[in-house]
Parts: C-alpha cells; structure tokens; sequence
C-alpha cells in the first residue's frame, strides 16, 4: 500500500539508479563473462527506463506491478553481485558453474518483468518497441557458460577427488593450473594468501551449516596444500627442526628406520603411499586395491573373505604416518650426507652427491631441507676448491636439481655469489662447461622467464660475461652452444658492447682482440652480424697498424657466416678489402688477411655474389679476375696469400663463365696456373687442376707440350685415381676431355700410365660430374683409327658401363655414352669375320656360335665391339624418342654404324626388328634440321630394303610429303634429301613383297 502513495516517476527514477548501479558493479566481478553479460543486459534496461522518464509513465496497476517486480529482480541481481564481490579467486572457481546458474537465473527473470512493463506501457514505448521486445526476448532465452579453461581445471580436480587421486604430482599440476586459470602468480607467498582466503571461505560455509559444501572445500584445501608452491618457508623450516629433534634419539651411524607393519600393502609388499581401507578394515595401496577388483577378485585380499561391499576410503591418519615416517628417514639421509661432504673424501662427498640427487628424486620439500641444512652452501664451496674434473660436473649437476623451479633456492646461490665458483667451470672440459652453462642458464630463470633482477646482476660483470660466452662458445656440444646464445641474447647487452667498439681506441682494440681469439659457431657470429658489429670493424680498418690487423681479422671470422658477407658488402666492405689486397707496398701481414676475407667471399656457391658496393651495385669483376691471375706470376708470392687468391679466381670463374675467358686473356695465363700442378701444397695443385679445366674450355695452347714434360702426366693421372678428391678428379678428367683428340701420342701415353683405367673407374664410382667429363675423356680412346686404343678400352671393361649410362638421369651422359658406342660401332664391320661355305666339309661342318643378324659373321663386344651383343640396341632406340636432341642425334648417328653399304637389308632388318624406324619417321615432324637430316641418310639407307619400304612406305610418305613442301635450308638441302628418300620410296612397286623371312 505505501507504493501506491509513491508517485510513479519517483518509483522509476530510483529504479533507474538501482539497475545503472547493479550494472556497473556486475562489471568489475571476477567472473567477467557471466557478469558481463548481466551487466550489458541492464544497462539496456536503464536505457529503456530512462525513455520512460521521459514519455512520463501510465500510472496504472499494472504498470505498478511491473515495476514493483522488476524492482524486485533487480535488487535480487544486486545481492548477487554482492555475494561474490570480493570473494577467494579460488573458491570462485570451483564454484563457477553455481555462480553462472544464478546470474543465468536472475537474468532471465529480469526479462519476463521487463516484459510485463512493456506490456502495461505500449503506447508509451511506441518509438522503442522493437528495441524493447528484443531486449525481454534476448534476456529470458539467455545462455551463460563458464569459461571453458575454468570448467575444464574444475572437471579435472573434481574427477581427481572424485578417484581419490592425492598424490604430490597431481596437487602440483591442480594448483599450478588453478593459479593460471585465475591470474595468481605461482610464488609460495601469493599462494599462501588465497589458500588463506580459501580457507575464510571453508568456515563462513561451515557458519552457514551447508555441510556438503564445507566436505568439498575441506577435500580441495588439503589436496592443494600439499603442492610445492603453497608451503610456507617458516612452516617448512618449523616442521625440519621437528622431524630433527625426533631423529636425534637414533645413533649418527643410522640412515634408515624399519617401517611399522601397518605401513606395508597386503598386496604389493610394499610402503604405501596413498592407503585406503576397505570395510573390512584392511589397508592396501589404492592403484593395488583397484586392479585387485578389475582382475575379477571380490575378497579381502588379507583375510580372503568374500567382500559384499567392494567400496573403499582413504585412509588419511596412516598416510600421514607413513609421511611422517618418509620425512624422518629423509632428515636420516640429510645427516648423513652432511657428514660425507664434511669429510674431505672425494668418494664420500659423491656418494653424499647421489644421496642428495636421490632425495629431491623422492620428494621436492627436500630441496628446502637440504638448503637448510647447508649443504647447498657446502657442495658451493667444494667447487671452488676442488680440481677433480668429476667431482665439478656432479657438484654442478647437483646444484641444478636443488635450484631447478626453486625461486628461493635459485636466490640463495645468487646472493651468496655462488657463480664466482660456477662461471670459471665455462672454461674447462665439455662435460663441465656443459653442466655449468645448464645451470647458469637455470639461475637467470623465474616462473615467467628470464629473471631481470638476477640478469642484471650479472651483466654488470662485463667482462666476466664475455668471458663465459666466448669461453663457451669454444666448446663442440651443440645444446650448450644454443644454451649459450640464449644468454647472449638475454644477458649480454649488445648495446653496451658497441659503445664500446665505438669507445676509445684501447677499448675497441680489446674487445676486438677478444673476439679474434674465440672460436665461434656460425650462429653467433650471426648474431653478432645482426647486432651491427660490422660497421664499426670497417671504421677501424682505416686505423693504426693494430687497429687495421684486429678489424680484418674479425672481418675474416665473420665472413664465415654468409649473412655477414651481405652486411660486409652493403657496408662497402668488399671495395675496401679488395683496395688493400691491390694495393703495392701494403704489409705482408694485412694482405694476408684482405685474401683471407676474400677467399671466403667466393667460398661454396657464392662466386661473385656479394661482390658489390653500398649500393648493392655489382663491382667490375674483370679487373678483379685479371690481378687475381697476374698475381701468379710472383714466384715468390707466400702460401698464405697464393692459396687464398687462387680460391677467389676459381670462385668468380665459377660464379660466371664469360669471366673465365676474360682470365685467359691476361697474358701468359695458362703458362702461370700450369706450373701450379707442381707446387708442393696439394690444395694449390687441386685449385690449379680446377682453374686449367676451366680456362681449357677456351685455350688448350701448351697443355699437351706441357703435360709430356717429365711426370707432369703421371701428376694428372694421379689427380684422376683419387677418389678421395671429387673436385680434383672431375677437374683432371674434364681437362683431358677438352684436349684435343688428334694428339694420338698423349692417347697411348696415358693408356701406359693406366689413365683410361683410372677414367673407367671413375664411372664406376664418381660424381655425376666427373663421370660426364670422364666420358667426354674417353673420345680420344674411341677413335675408329686407332683400332690399338678402342681395344684397350673394351677389355678394360667400358662397354658395360658405356651401356648403363645409356639409361641415365643425365642427358649429357646419355649422349656421350651412346657416341661413344657409335664410335666403338663404326670398327665392327672391320673386325666381323663374315662366314662363307667353302667345299663340301663346310656342309657338314657345325656352327659353334650363331651368326650376327647386322654384321653377318660370328661378333662378340670384345673381338668386335657388336653393339648388338652389348645389349646396347633397346636403349639406343629409346633414346630417339623423348624429343631430346641431345641424346636422339647421338643414337640415330650410332644406329646408323648397323646399315651399311655393302649389304644395308641385314641393318634395316635390325632395327625393324628392334622398333627402330617408328621413331625415326616421327623426329621428320619433332626434330630440329640438323636432327631431320641425320634421321634422313639413315633412312635412305633402310629404304635400299624392298621389303622396308613396304613395311614403313605408307607412313613414310606422309612425313616426308611435309618436308618437301617447305624449303626447310636455303640451300636446298634439306629438301633434295627428303625428295631422295620419296623417290627411293616411289621406286618399289607394291607388288615387290619378297619379305625376309619372319619379317613380318
């Protein structure tokens, strides 16, 4: 009744307020998602209303009610917001799902009143009507979550309790996700604060006499209590000194108590570590108990009597007397332990080492208790003293396990300057530079990455920091090097390091010199590239003599990672190296080291790549390659600069082949690099090898004279029987390959020194490369002059492999393979002794080996190199069809050796028979001239057979119709060879078809 005296428009105004104010405090609830939505929702509401204000409200008894209820919901809404505010960030997770159900709930009710207003002022609300019935609408269909990564932490401490899983691993795995799932940093202090208010909330529950609730917040207390993080340090340290003082009653000489009977599972024989008791008070270990029962088994596993009941409880008054009894036998091995390291024995203190290790393997509330009994402290200091290489490693291994995820042990080693005695362990062995980088690395860590304080810490020590990285990074263990470039990264302030190389002189000279002195892997000189390293070298190229040596060979070092040639040569770098190698007068020494930087500029593939200036200009490589190669001439020119200049030469002759000619060119060039196959240094004779294969592509001028000087040829062939040196070998061979055949004296001369040997043996096992120059070699063996030379070859054992390289990746290979059978080919008819019958004992006479169907006499590949008997004919066949060039022209010049004159029916039989004269026809419509004309002689000479060009006329005629429609050569030439063949076609009449027998 006192509503009703209300005005109507003071009812509303102070609804307004209310929902603006229930609005504003649902956003700022630790559930954000749930009580977002609330708060979105009654803000609109507070829009709607405040448009009531304004169109002056119905006064009716409807529109009363409606507000009265309304007024009700909310307020409703505001209990809720206030039950939650400032609540355990804990408990609002294991109650997430009740929370979103009321707020869901509240919701929902608050749009069926808004509703109910909306019904009772339609005229009023006639300009948000849509609006209106969207909000009720949207409201009491409303479908509020919990956050999935909240429900699914719930699930899993839920089902954890649930199967009475309370073990230390799962309490450390509940609490570190719980924390995450509600932002509180993983740190025993801010742990302790919201168990603390956890446990506010436990006793306002109990206050409240919901019971079930006080069970299920008493079982999540207990369990998370157990978990590393929520220990408090006063409270470890309280329960050591306790656990001490009990032990104190049993003799020094005791590590172990017995434990008591009731401890030990009836199934497993073993201590327990989660009891749990059946209705029969027996005692077993839970995981034992549980496959106990899924084995089939329903008795008590003691007693042996039938269970009724299978159900089971944790026992928690013996676990916590089996954990007691653990923590003394712990503080037994503590004792223990501190007794050996005390000792001074090297065998003692690694036994106390183990023992340790084994603790922390045992329970992680060791690591507190053996830092609090100092033996942290102690096994710190017999690493400063000790010099046994084994004992270091452990000691640091040790260290590692007790600070690993312990901020308070990691701070104890940190403010006792425990890495004076660890950064000095860097410069030894790799087993304990290893285990010192691992726990170095370990300290500068905290839970959420690097720790900043500590990093800094230890930054300040500038110069012990880069004597712990580069020290390190001498060493050969990959994971300590990739350790180590993660504290340069994070530790070492790059920044710094550049002041001072653009510092004083002396300064930069020393840090430089450091640099030198270390051996660095290719990632950190990298990163040093990327961290600008590079200018400031340059600059201190144009400095005194030191400063000049320093800079270029820090140069040379960082030039062997190929990210720092292109930061090298975009900073004009190759300019200026190349200005102080070319420069007269210049020391000895500095030259040295422009070469050395140079040779690594052309190292691998990259030839001329980064030869460019500031700009990302190319340099004029021309004159480059002309002083590289008049070099050579000083004989008395040092090993150190020869090598390196001769390494640049090859790389930019590499890098692009019209520079090769222009190397020629430079006068008495091949009379320098010719004496080199002599020098005295292999790696000299080697590039040498390589420089005269190359420039022999162009000049071959005074090899051959030279090659005939004493042992000079025995050198090459040695070059070609190292297997050992592919590029050498590829070399020798691509250089005999490119002189010229003619030279019958230099054949025989090396198939004296076995060189084809070495040649045949090099396409049994060489590279790719060498093996297509190694055939290109062995044209001069296959000359058809010298019968003396090709016989040579065949019983060396070439024509086999000359066959399987018909059926290589290699188009090259193909080509000179089957060239070199056309070559062999072309002396059969010679060699084949055609048999004729001679008086009537030949009549009676029986044949010992079949007669050769293309050569008509008795063939075999050594006596007569018979491709045929070579198995050579099917690959030389598919060889005219792919549309290669290459390889087609080399098999039908090779297949044409089949046809001769004297009697062509035999060779066109052949390769009839082989499927041979298909593909042929089809190169007239594929091949280029120079092919078409090739396949034309050869099948004018098949087509010298009646019975081809009744097998092949018709579809002759057609190819060769096209071609004699078109003047293909100015000349004619093309064209009167087509015509020939058509009009050797157009000789046969049809009705000549005397076909050799199984011809068809």
């Amino acid at each position: 009744m006192a509503l009703e005296l209300i005005p109507i428009g003071t009812i509303l105004a102070v609804l307004t307020n209310q929902v603006i104010k229930t609005a504003n405090a649902a956003k700022d609830l630790f559930d954000k998602e749930s009580f977002k939505a609330l708060s979105k929702h009654l803000l609109d509401i507070g829009s709607v209303l405040k448009e009531l204000q304004r169109q002056e409200l119905n006064d009716s008894q409807a529109a009363r009610l409606a507000l009265e209820s309304l007024e009700a919901d909310v307020k409703r809404a505001n209990n809720l917001v206030d039950k939650y505010k400032n609540r355990a960030r804990f408990y609002l997770l294991v109650k997430c799902r009740h929370i979103v159900k009321e707020v869901q709930d509240v919701t929902r009710d608050i749009g069926r009143s808004l509703a109910a207003l909306s019904v009772a002022n339609t005229d009023v609300l006639l300009g948000i009507s849509d609006q209106v019935d969207r909000l009720q609408n949207e409201m009491q269909r409303v479908e509020i979550e919990a956050s999935q990564s909240q429900l699914q932490v719930f699930d899993k401490l839920k089902q954890g309790l649930d199967d009475q899983t309370l073990d230390q691993g799962f309490a450390n795995d509940m609490l570190a996700e719980i924390a995450m799932a509600v932002g509180v940093p993983l740190e025993p202090s801010e742990i302790s604060k919201e168990l603390a208010d956890f446990r506010k909330e436990k006793e306002e529950a109990a206050n409240r006499k919901e019971r079930a609730e006080v069970f299920f917040l008493d079982q999540v207390i207990e369990l998370l209590s157990r978990a590393d993080a929520a220990r408090d340090y006063e409270e470890v340290k309280k329960q050591y000194k306790q656990r001490v003082q009990a032990i104190q009653r049993y003799d020094s000489s005791e590590e172990y108590i017995p434990p008591l009977k009731p401890f030990i599972c009836c199934i497993t024989k073993t201590v327990m570590a989660e009891p749990v008791s059946l209705c029969t008070g027996t005692t077993c270990e839970r995981a034992a108990i549980i496959s106990w029962f899924e084995s089939g088994e329903r008795t008590d596993p003691e007693t042996h009597e039938v269970l009724q009941d299978t159900s089971w409880r944790c026992n928690i008054p013996l676990r916590q007397s089996i954990e007691e009894w653990r923590e003394l036998n712990y503080c037994l091995k503590i004792r223990t332990a501190k007794a050996k390291l005390l000792s001074g024995f090297e065998t003692s203190i690694l036994g106390a080492l183990s023992q340790m290790q084994d603790l922390m393997t045992e329970s992680s509330i060791n690591k507190d208790w053996l830092t609090i009994e100092g033996l942290t402290d102690i096994i710190i200091s017999i690493l400063g003293n000790s010099h046994d290489r084994d004992l270091k490693r452990r000691i640091l291994i040790t260290l590692k396990d007790i600070v690993g995820g312990h901020a308070r042990n990691k701070e104890k080693v940190v403010e006792s300057q425990g890495w004076d005695h660890i950064v000095p362990c860097l410069g030894r062995d790799s087993s304990i530079s290893s285990a010192a980088i691992e726990l170095l690395y370990e300290l500068l860590q905290d839970r959420t990455g690097w720790n900043v304080s500590v990093c800094r810490k230890l930054s300040e020590q500038c110069s012990t920091i880069l004597f712990l990285v580069y020290t390190l990074l001498k060493g050969n263990v990959r994971e300590s090097a990739e350790i180590a470039e993660k504290i340069l990264l994070n530790l070492f302030d790059i920044d710094e390091l550049l002041i001072k190389f653009s510092g004083p002189e002396t300064s930069r000279v020393s840090m430089v010199r450091t640099l030198v002195n270390m051996e660095l892997v290719d990632s950190n000189l990298k990163l040093l590239g990327e961290e600008g390293i590079i200018p400031p070298l340059l600059e201190m190229v144009s400095g005194n003599m030191e400063s000049k040596l320093l800079s270029l060979s820090a140069l040379a070092e960082l030039s062997g990672c190929s990210a720092n040639k292109e930061l090298i040569a975009a900073s004009g770098g190759v300019s200026l190296v190349l200005k102080l190698a070319f420069t007269p007068h210049v020391r000895a020494i500095i030259v040295v080291k422009c070469y050395e930087i140079l040779e690594k500029f052309t190292s691998d593939t990259a030839g001329a790549k980064f030869f460019v200036d500031e700009n990302g200009c190319q340099l004029e490589l021309g004159p480059i390659v002309t002083n590289l190669t008049a070099l050579q001439q000083n004989h008395n020119l040092a090993y150190n600069v020869r090598r390196p200049a001769l390494r640049s030469l090859l790389g930019i002759c590499k890098f692009d082949a019209g520079l090769v000619k222009k190397a020629v060119l430079t006068p008495n060039a091949m009379s320098l690099v010719l004496p080199l196959l002599d020098d005295s240094d292999s790696e000299i004779r080697e590039i040498a090898i390589n420089l005269l294969f190359l420039f022999s592509q162009h000049e071959t001028e005074g090899v051959v004279e030279y090659l005939f000087r004493p042992r000079r040829l025995e050198a090459l062939v040695g070059f070609l029987e190292n297997d050992g040196k592919d590029d050498a070998q590829m070399a020798a061979a691509g250089l005999l390959a490119n002189l010229p055949k003619s030279e019958r004296s230099l054949t025989m001369k090396l198939i004296e020194l076995d060189g084809h040997t070495a040649l045949i043996n090099i396409l049994r096992t060489g590279t790719l490369k060498a093996k297509e120059n190694a055939l290109g070699a062995l044209f001069r063996f296959t000359d058809p002059t010298n019968l003396e030379s090709q016989r040579t070859l065949v019983e060396g054992g070439a024509y086999p492999l000359l066959v399987n390289f018909l059926r290589s990746s290699s188009v090259t290979a193909r080509a000179r393979a089957a060239a070199l059978i056309g070559n062999l080919s072309t002396s059969t008819p010679k060699l084949t002794v055609v048999s004729k019958p001679s008086g009537c004992w030949s009549c009676f006479k029986p044949s010992n080996a079949p007669l050769c169907s293309a050569h008509g006499g008795i063939c075999s590949v050594t006596s007569t190199f018979c491709l045929l008997e070579g198995k050579a004919l099917p690959d030389l066949v598919r060889l005219l069809s792919g549309e290669v060039y290459e390889t087609a022209i080399e098999a039908i010049q090779t297949l044409s050796t089949l046809v001769v004159e004297a009697s062509p029916q035999r060779g066109a039989s052949v390769l009839h028979e082989a499927d041979a004269i298909k593909p042929m026809l089809e190169i007239l419509s594929w091949g280029t001239d120079s092919l078409q004309e090739d396949a034309l002689s050869l099948l004018e000479k098949v087509f010298m057979s009646k019975e081809m060009v009744d097998v092949y006329g018709s579809a002759a005629r057609l190819s060769l119709a096209g071609l004699t429609s078109t003047n293909v050569h100015e000349d004619g030439r093309h064209r009167r060879k087509a015509a020939r063949v058509l009009l050797l076609l157009e000789r046969y009449s049809k009705s000549s078809t005397s076909f050799t027998p199984g011809l068809m």
